[in-house]
Formats: C-alpha cells, structure tokens, sequence
C-alpha cells in the first residue's frame, strides 16, 4: 500500500477528519450518535478504505430560498469524516499552486478579503482614482452541475498518483450526478475543494497566458479589471473558448458584462463603485426574510433570543465593510425594541459600538 493512502486510512488522519468534521455541530444527534461508540466507527471506515469496499450512503437533499433557490445535498456525516480526511492529505498539493486571487474555501482568504483586494486593485489601476477602469465581471453557468467527472480526475492525476486516493475520489464523485459523469453536491468539502481545483485550469490560463495582473475569482464568480474594454473584450472571448473547449463549461451569457467600474460592479454581496460600497439589494431582502422568519420561530418557541442575536451580530459585522450606517441603525433600532428585555446591557452596548 502507498505511503500516501497508508496516511489518508491512518487511525489518526481519521480521528482528526472526526474533530473537523463535527466542529460547530457538537450538539446534533447524528454527531452524538456518531461519538457514542467513535474508536469502532472510525476503525469501520479505516477497515472499509483499506478493504476499497467503502460506499457512501445516499445524499439528503433540500432546497435553500435565500440568498436564491438552490438544491443542498448534504452526506451522511460518516461520509463527511472521508471528505475530511481525503481533503487533509490531498490540499497541501494543491494549495502550493493555487494562485494567490482565488479566494473561496481556502485558509486566510473568503469574500470580504476578494472585496478588499478588489478594491486595492482599482486603486493602484485608476491611479487613485484618477483614469478610468473597466471590469469584466462573470461567472460559469451551471458550474456545480456541469464540472465533468473524467476531466476533473484528469487534472487531480496530474499531482496525485496515487491509484487508491484515486479510486476513492472517483467513488466519492460517483455518488452524485445531475446526468452521466457530470456534476458535483453543493454542501460537501469535496466539492468546494474539486470546484478550485477544476477551475484552477482557468486561473493559470488568465494569470499565465494571457497574464492578466487583475484578477480575483471566488468559487466560479470571477472578475478582470484593466483600463482598455478593448482588451476586456478579447480575454472574455479567449476565456470562453478556453472553458468551452477544455473545460466543457461555458460564461453565464445573462450575467457576463463589461462595464467602467464608476457604475458600480456587484461582486459578492456587494456593489462596488470607486469611492464607495453598498450591500447589494438582493442580500438585504434576504437578510430582513430570515429575520421575519426568525422572529416569527421564536414567537412559536421554535428557537430561542440567542440564535437571533447571532444572527443579528453576524450582520451587523458583515455590513460594516459597507457604506450602510443608517440600515444598519435602523436594524439594530427595530431587533432591540423587538427583545428589550431579553437584551442584556452587554449587548446592547457591543451591538451600538459596532454600528457606530
């Protein structure tokens, strides 16, 4: 057996995809349940990985209405220690070749560091705002649903050779598909994971081929600044027969424009314009659903003060990486007459601090 999957099936690799795997979930019965009897469930999946006689079990599937309508298919949490426990070994390979603007699922990086850089970007192009600069702002259509199996396998083989770590991936993707060989599960590591590494191909492309300085790509929304629209106009050609032909994914053709950034380009969650940044409309009537829902579950008893104060908090500190001061007050203002008595004077006093 290889050092590689002999590490990826170790006792201890397993019990440490457990620890990651729970994390945040340590109150859920299946985790519970899980950890009840941990040292023989984990010596089942090491016996079942060294055997290759692992399958995993049949996704759950439901569907998500905010921020837009998505189908989640979520793995039985045994499945999520694998997920764990491939991605622990694999990553390292990876993220060594990664380029620096790709900003999803990875370490130190997420959306609010993609808007700063985005930001850095279009001050050091427009000379601290003084020349004009376009943006060509996309993503891929359909990506989770058409990234191909046999060429996402294609591209892992190029830095894992081993046969086994392979053979698992594959059984992995195949317990997923939308139609034959193609498709991945919004809602598992594995598939975050695969999605960089898929459109990694992509990434290399722009910064090495075309070498494109201006780039920042979040899961498979991605945008290119530059000073000519002209040249805009020929990478997004370039890059749409790329993807076509390598990749077998193609532009969203409704949600690729080019357009000078003084308008405003809306980048995750966010319209940026030069001076400034707004919460994009759409996140805002998300935001205030879940609150009416939320309060509405509580009135019920279905959930408790502290999970909308969590919630509220978590807004509030997202929202101040925008120019929104007086929604933020206004949210703040309604939520604390809503629960005054359940507001202690410690929350009321960070909530107000952090809008101010």
């Amino acid at each position: 057996m290889s050092e590689m999957y002999e590490t990826l099936c170790s006792y201890e690799n397993l019990e440490l995809a457990f620890s990651r795997a729970r994390k945040g979930k340590t109150k859920k019965s299946y985790v519970i349940e899980f950890e009840s009897n941990l040292k023989e469930n984990l010596l089942t999946l090491r016996n079942e990985l060294l055997m290759q006689t692992y399958r995993p079990k049949p996704l759950t599937t439901f569907i998500l209405c905010e921020p837009k309508t998505r189908k989640i298919s979520r793995s039985d949490f045994r499945d999520r220690v694998i997920h764990h426990a491939l991605c622990t070994i694999i990553e390292p390979f990876f993220e060594k070749v990664f380029i620096y603007d790709s900003y999803a699922n990875r370490k130190g990086k997420g959306a609010l560091k993609a808007i700063k850089r985005f930001e850095y970007f279009l001050h050091r192009l427009s000379r601290n705002n003084t020349a004009p600069v376009f943006a060509l702002k996309s993503d891929i259509c359909h990506y989770f649903d058409e990234t191909d199996h046999a060429i996402l396998l294609l591209i892992i083989k190029k830095r894992i050779k081993d046969q086994k770590v392979a053979w698992l991936i594959k059984r992995i993707l195949s317990n997923y598909s939308t139609r034959e060989g193609k498709g991945m599960p919004l809602g598992n590591l594995t598939s975050q994971f695969f999605a960089n590494v898929y459109l990694n191909e992509m990434d290399q492309f722009v910064k090495h081929i075309l070498r494109a300085q201006h780039y920042i790509r979040y899961v498979d929304d991605f945008v290119l600044l530059h000073t000519s629209k002209e040249k805009l106009i020929a990478w997004k050609q370039t890059i749409s027969m790329l993807l076509h032909g390598q990749l077998l994914l193609s532009l969203h053709p409704e949600k690729t424009k080019i357009m000078p950034v003084h308008h405003g380009v809306n980048f995750l969650g966010m319209k940026i314009f030069p001076h400034h940044k707004i919460l994009a409309r759409r996140n805002i009537r998300s935001y205030k659903k879940k609150t009416h829902v939320l309060c509405e579950q509580y009135d019920k008893g279905m959930v408790s003060y502290d999970v909308i104060y969590d919630s509220l908090e978590g807004w509030v500190a997202y929202t101040k990486h925008a120019d929104a001061h007086k929604m933020r007050e206004r949210l703040v203002r309604s939520i604390g007459e809503k629960f005054f008595s359940e507001l202690s004077t410690k929350e009321f006093n960070r909530l107000h601090k952090a809008i101010s």
